[in-house]
């Protein structure tokens, strides 16, 4: 089962968003599993911090796990992020090589694994990465929900992602409103999709 696998990764990834958003940042924390599961690297949102743009969890992550194996290819590995990667992100999960993100909540303004745009599993990219969504959703939205209504409290306009509708959770909607909150899914790469979780 994907939470049994993936539970425990996405429970640091909480923990490192709870801590940035101690230090005023966007709660987004990621972890880089390697092909044998273990951590290979971690990071959280530290755009404030570094004055950085594009300092998202997912980036670090990356850059960290890059560093750490010797390669920019990262076959075999996974990305275990709490919040639906941004164009940026996801451009960098495709040329990085991942062969799975596993998200806790969907964004529905700048996601771009599934919801607003597909860029993982785009038919004419050269690399498709399988996107398995939902693994303890209700607790990355509950964290965001709360970091913005705290913002919102101190004058700031910026926005949690809104939690959706009940019901099954889509991968990779085509068309339509951003997907629903519900079981987990798993989307396969390329051709062959499987079912469940």
């Amino acid at each position: 089962m994907v939470e049994d696998r993936y539970g425990a990764a996405m429970g640091r990834a909480l923990e490192l968003a709870r801590r940035a958003a101690e230090r005023g940042e966007v709660p987004v924390g990621a972890v880089v599993l390697g092909p044998d599961g273990g951590v290979v690297a971690e990071a959280a949102n530290a755009r404030e911090a570094q004055c950085d743009p594009t300092a998202h969890a997912e980036i670090l992550a990356l850059r960290a796990a890059g560093a750490a194996l010797g390669d920019s290819h990262l076959d075999g590995c996974a990305l275990v992020v709490t919040l639906e990667p941004c164009t940026m992100c996801a451009g960098a999960i495709q040329l990085a090589r991942l062969a799975r993100v596993v998200l806790a909540a969907w964004e529905p303004r700048t996601g771009a694994c599934g919801s607003v745009r597909d860029v993982l599993r785009d038919p004419r990219a050269n690399h498709r990465v399988e996107v398995v969504a939902g693994v303890r959703a209700e607790e990355s939205r509950a964290l965001l929900a709360g970091f913005f209504e705290r913002q919102r409290g101190g004058g700031s306009a910026r926005t949690a992602p809104t939690a959706q509708p009940a019901g099954p959770a889509r991968s990779a909607p085509t068309a339509g409103p951003a997907p629903t909150a519900g079981p987990l899914e798993r989307r396969g790469s390329g051709d062959a999709e499987a079912a469940g979780r």
